[in-house]
């Protein structure tokens, strides 16, 4: 066990709690920042040096703490970041997903993804500061307003603090049998915007310009890109264009999803999609985008820090496999700095962004145990 005391699961539970039902959208900066206000005043409360950024572009602000540990400045931290937003609207709890538990499982919108994982990070940070226990280097504690979304905002402020750090631990959702996340794929995101050309469906068709079926073989040829064996998907939607049956569509748009597992696939799909881009007998389409998240690849580096953590695991009980994630996180930018990144430490459970999105609440304290040795240990 971690020399740091964090309580029982149902001990654990009871505060998540809490922060479950501060619904938190990524497109409400100010329910965001009222989590981190509560965050803060906490670690303020143990001693943490502070450092709060403000929010911009629409989104909640960024807050650093940093814990005194051995050697100040001068020692390489372990950072620990996790996001407070969450996918979900305003008004979920009350309607669709109600806080419940029932037997083995705790409900609720964002619990899984990832608030039980954030609360780890900040629940041991701050204990480790309560209690004064001792680690092996200063810890760095993020958590961010803005991941669901890419990170446009908090990008800058984890990779600074990823910098020259030891190690960097993500307290993501555990996958499945309660694995953690030692490779994630790239992802690239893209917008499609058609111009054609209006006209009467009926009396004057041949003078039209459909920008739907123009963005319907564009959106073919996206498609066509994807190659599973090579581990590259695609993925198109929403998809908009049209106002009327009986008017020849002038506009249509979409979005594009990419998935790629290494730096030179991202590279060569990002230029093949923009490449998209053309302008021919009345239709114009614009693709703008690209890759915002770089892949995530395993080292042996990554492989040590996930042996290191397994070992702990197992004196917590439990069995901690280790996998490959199509889905990206805020490690795809600590790992594509070359620092050894352990991803998927967070609660075991299921449904991120869906409505049975769930937790294993009894794993809260041995999977919390492990992040916070993992925080005390590192060396």
């Amino acid at each position: 066990m971690p020399r740091t005391e964090l309580g029982s699961s149902d001990r654990l539970l009871d505060e998540l709690r809490s922060w479950v039902e501060a619904e938190t959208p990524t497109t409400d900066p100010a329910a965001v920042n009222r989590l981190l206000d509560r965050c803060q005043a906490d670690l303020a409360a143990a001693g943490g040096a502070l450092q709060r950024l403000p929010g911009r572009d629409g989104y909640g602000d960024t807050l650093l703490c940093r814990t005194p540990g051995p050697g100040g400045q001068d020692i390489a931290p372990v950072v620990v970041a996790g996001h407070l937003d969450t996918v979900w609207d305003h008004g979920t709890l009350g309607s669709s997903m109600p806080w419940r538990v029932e037997e083995a499982k705790a409900f609720g919108p964002g619990i899984y993804d990832m608030k039980a994982g954030s609360f780890f990070a900040f629940h041991s940070v701050r204990e480790i500061l309560r209690q004064k226990t001792a680690t092996k280097r200063p810890i760095i504690l993020l958590l961010t307003p803005d991941e669901e979304v890419g990170s446009p905002t908090s990008r800058a402020a984890i990779e600074a603090a990823a910098k020259g750090a030891r190690a960097v631990l993500i307290p993501e959702p555990a996958g499945q049998g309660g694995a953690c996340v030692t490779a994630r794929k790239g992802v690239g995101r893209f917008d499609i915007q058609v111009r054609g050309v209006s006209a009467h469906a009926g009396g004057n068709w041949s003078e039209g310009r459909s920008a739907v079926v123009a963005l319907a073989q564009v959106i073919l040829k996206i498609h066509a890109m994807t190659d599973l064996a090579a581990g590259i998907t695609t993925n198109v939607a929403p998809i908009k264009g049209g106002t009327r049956p009986n008017v020849i569509p002038p506009e249509a748009s979409c979005e594009v999803d990419l998935r790629v597992p290494t730096i030179a696939l991202g590279e060569q799909l990002e230029a093949a999609i923009l490449g998209l881009s053309h302008e021919q007998d009345g239709i114009k389409v614009s693709v703008t985008g690209g890759m915002n998240r770089p892949p995530f690849a395993e080292t042996p580096e990554i492989v040590a820090l996930y042996d290191h953590a397994r070992g702990l695991a197992a004196k917590h009980g439990y069995e901690l496999p280790k996998q490959h994630r199509g889905g990206g996180s805020d490690g795809n930018f600590t790992a594509a700095l070359g620092v050894p990144t352990l991803d998927g430490l967070g609660c075991t459970g299921a449904g991120a962004h869906a409505p049975h999105e769930h937790i294993l609440w009894r794993d809260l304290a041995p999977r919390c145990a492990t992040l916070c040795a993992l925080l005390e240990e590192i060396g």
